[in-house]
């Protein structure tokens, strides 16, 4: 019967770890899911939003110049207007490709903390409590030989 019961506080562990983790990955999702969002319409907007300077508002082709950068090529839109569009999409896409990272450390950070951390914070727990209730259950056993006896000083020979 004993076998029955051995290590039954790290299966208690191991299920309460993987149960904790539920709420933990749907938070998770729902961060990657909103953040993702938000910065793929922000990029969107970047990607079809132009400006302009002074001198390039009083040309009259700039009127061509909208939507993506394809889309304003094909309508006839100023060469030095898309050059400088071209940098600001490049930009643009670098910017995502930052927040994206930034996200996915953050979220790795947060796993660490929210999780990890817990996780191995209550199997030290459990393993320290488990320890002493194994030593209090079961006392070191006196080596072989030696008889329990009282304390006596040693004898010293008088002179």
């Amino acid at each position: 019967m004993v076998w029955r019961y051995k290590n039954r506080w790290f299966r208690r562990w191991l299920v309460l770890i993987v149960f904790w983790a539920v709420p933990v990955m749907i938070v998770a999702a729902n961060e990657i899911r909103e953040q993702l969002a938000y910065d793929s319409e922000d990029l969107s907007h970047a990607l079809s939003s132009w400006t302009f300077t002074d001198a390039q508002r009083a040309l009259p082709a700039i009127q061509r110049c909208h939507g993506l950068i394809d889309e304003a090529r094909s309508a006839g839109c100023p060469q030095d207007v898309l050059a400088m569009k071209a940098a600001a999409d490049q930009q643009a896409i670098a910017q995502y490709a930052v927040r994206k990272s930034v996200l996915f450390g953050y979220l790795w950070t947060a796993f660490v903390g929210y999780w990890v951390v817990p996780a191995v914070t209550l199997f030290v727990l459990g393993a320290v409590i488990g320890v002493i209730r194994r030593s209090l259950r079961h006392p070191m056993k006196k080596a072989q030989g030696h008889e329990s006896k009282t304390h006596e000083p040693p004898r010293v020979a008088k002179p």
